[in-house]
């Protein structure tokens, strides 16, 4: 078969373990997932009885332009109709941004550690790709800068940025995007939007209408806890968006998926209570670092890297054998660290729990 010259040497995406392999593996009765930063509360009480109560005509293809979505959607963050894209969740459209805009002789440009699925698409359509390291957790915004050249076709922003959580200095981006020249789209990953809390910071959507060749991507996966029904959406220009709706597949997300979003829109107050338990959670987190010497990115996302007392992998074992299911920072690319998802208080309790008992067989001292 002629397989494609890039796919020799990548490897497909290995999901971590499931709660009921890791109960059979070390024999426990219960085990808490907290490496895939899904939202521990679940989703809105009004999602949950919607669903309950849905009806759908099985034989019938879904609404291909997601028209009640993108009305309902539209309304809330006050753009046109047309300057909205849905996606299979963000990951769809990630491909579809590299399908439209990058091949062989193009190149794109990442930060690393971020979330890999940049590069990895940017690979599978044999483009080059330019990775540019964090500095203290942040995007080296100079760096992307001087990595820029004639064939640079995509520049992949990350924020809050996935493992380290940080989010991009808004002054810092503005002066960014002013420098960028307008044919190279600029993507601004906010899957964890909903999580900021940040004074500082300013809806990016406003920067879309400032520079024509940005796209913001956003998803119902995280906050609103519709991971298993896998919707994401883009915000651009008409043109911009136009384009990337001749790559999208004309019926991409489900029906059911449709209407749960839909439903899932209308519950503020849901998302309000998220982002307060997250962050009250998250602060115990940053006390037990403190307490124990252990240093940890500040984050505006739903999880946490923070540093562990022996290798990253070692530790991830240690805590599966506890049933705490969480990412080694080897993986991540950030070796000594595991990422955690700020889970519910008992599930963090249980967690921090088996933290201690990791960092008292180590033998260190507070």
């Amino acid at each position: 078969m002629h397989w494609r010259k890039a796919l020799k040497d990548m490897k497909p995406y290995t999901p971590g373990k499931s709660i009921e392999e890791v109960k059979e593996i070390y024999g426990l009765t219960d085990a808490v997932k907290l490496a895939s930063n899904e939202n521990p509360y679940g989703t809105a009480p009004a999602v949950q009885e919607y669903f309950k109560n849905m009806s759908i005509n099985f034989e019938v293809y879904p609404d291909g332009y997601a028209g009640v979505l993108r009305t309902k959607m539209a309304a809330k963050l006050g753009v046109a109709e047309d300057r909205l894209i849905f996606g299979s969740g963000s990951d769809e459209l990630i491909v579809i941004i590299a399908r439209a805009l990058l091949g062989p002789g193009t190149n794109s440009i990442v930060a690393t550690p971020t979330f890999p699925q940049y590069a990895h698409h940017a690979e599978i359509e044999g483009a080059q790709v330019k990775e540019i390291p964090l500095v203290d957790g942040q995007h080296d915004l100079n760096g992307f800068l001087q990595a820029i050249d004639a064939n640079t076709s995509v520049i992949w922003l990350c924020s809050p940025n996935n493992p380290t959580g940080s989010i991009i200095n808004h002054e810092d981006l503005v002066d960014f995007l002013g420098k960028i020249p307008e044919n190279i789209l600029v993507v601004i990953d906010e899957a964890y939007f909903e999580y900021i809390v940040d004074p500082n910071y300013v809806n990016t959507i406003d920067l879309v209408d400032q520079f024509h060749n940005v796209i913001v991507l956003r998803t119902f996966s995280k906050a609103y806890g519709l991971a298993a029904f896998r919707v994401g959406y883009g915000i651009s220009n008409s043109e911009i968006i136009t384009n990337l709706d001749i790559v999208r597949s004309p019926f991409n997300i489900t029906t059911t998926s449709l209407q749960l979003a839909e439903a899932a829109l209308e519950d503020d107050s849901f998302i309000a209570m998220c982002r307060k338990l997250n962050r009250e959670q998250m602060d115990r987190f940053k006390e037990f670092a403190e307490e124990n010497n252990l240093h940890v990115f500040d984050s505006e996302a739903n999880f946490m890297l923070i540093e562990v007392p022996m290798s990253a992998t070692e530790a991830t074992e240690k805590l599966l054998g506890q049933g705490y299911i969480v990412r080694s920072g080897d993986a991540l690319g950030v070796p000594g660290y595991i990422r955690v998802t700020i889970g519910t208080k008992s599930q963090n309790d249980g967690f921090l729990e088996a933290f201690s008992s990791l960092i008292e067989g180590a033998g260190l001292e507070k």
